[in-house]
């Protein structure tokens, strides 16, 4: 059975992404933390990548559980991702799945003249299984467009394919994720010109305190990962400060964007406790009632229990 297949096993690996974060560093797997003294989900993860000493699928919940983790938002963003999620979701308990064209997949599939036919497929598989909750990520990355030197064409496929998952979000009634990176303005330009979803969430927010009011106003719920406690982040410890307890959401990302102090290494779902405390110091929140008030936020923002 193949990989997409079998949601034991990844669709991609590191060494297909590794030129997000430059150089090998230490790939040891971090040890697990304390746990937490109320559950939260992790409402973003990649558990179909692999990275380092890989967990599998059965193993990678069962450690979240183990530190109360014990529910996941399982994301795809490309097809084969977005088939693993539909997969796994309907096989395992603990996860809901998101389905979505990532932005920079777009300029590659228009170039080819597959985006249409993707974009067709994404819908289906947002059907596909009633544990479907999401669409995405999808969105804007102005910085891998300037990297990848697509031009104005890569730009513009880029924005076509996020006003179209904008819009099947809102056909059917699912929540929207949106990927920002290096394209506040634009996003938050699309969202109005489109309407924004009833549900949606700004994925791994990478904003100030002031777009952080601009998505708010607009109904967002914010998700932040480890980068909220990356020495270098005061930005985005202000923009969580002045975030209403009822939007605030944690993620992973996983694997990537380990919290400190293991930045660098393999992220995992189980190292969530680690941004949760860093975040109820920003906060200065007591650490139960905060993680009660992200369990609730989740299953608003993606439609319930699961």
């Amino acid at each position: 059975m193949s990989t997409a297949e079998d949601p034991a096993g990844p669709t991609r690996s590191r060494a297909a992404t590794e030129e997000r974060t430059g150089a090998r560093r230490d790939r040891e797997r971090p040890p697990a933390p304390e746990p937490l003294p109320h559950p939260v989900v992790d409402s973003h993860c990649h558990l179909d990548i692999a990275d380092g000493d890989w967990l599998s699928t059965e193993d990678a919940l069962s450690a979240a559980a183990a530190v109360g983790v014990p529910r996941i938002v399982q994301i795809g963003c490309d097809l084969p991702g977005a088939r693993w999620a539909v997969a796994a979701a309907a096989e395992h308990d603990a996860l809901v799945a998101g389905v979505a064209l990532h932005p920079n997949e777009a300029p590659r599939l228009a170039a080819s003249g597959d985006l249409e036919a993707a974009l067709e497929e994404i819908e289906r598989l947002a059907t596909a299984h009633d544990k479907v909750r999401a669409i995405g990520e999808t969105g804007l990355d102005r910085f891998r467009h300037a990297q990848s030197r697509t031009g104005e064409g890569g730009w513009a496929a880029q924005e076509e394919s996020f006003r179209r998952h904008i819009d099947l979000a809102k056909r059917l009634d699912r929540t929207l994720v949106v990927h920002d990176r290096d394209a506040h303005d634009d996003v938050l330009r699309v969202i109005d010109e489109e309407g924004a979803p009833e549900r949606w969430v700004m994925h791994c927010f990478s904003g100030d305190d002031d777009f952080a009011r601009r998505c708010l106003d607009r109904g967002a719920h914010l998700s932040f990962a480890g980068t909220v406690t990356f020495k270098n982040a005061a930005p985005l410890r202000n923009a969580l400060a002045v975030t209403p307890r009822d939007r605030i959401l944690v993620e992973t990302d996983a694997p990537f964007l380990t919290p400190t102090p293991y930045r660098g290494r393999p992220n995992a779902s189980y190292l969530v406790p680690l941004t949760m405390r860093a975040m109820a110091e920003v906060l200065q929140a007591d650490l139960e009632e905060l993680c009660r008030a992200v369990d609730a936020n989740t299953e608003a923002a993606f439609g319930g229990s699961w």
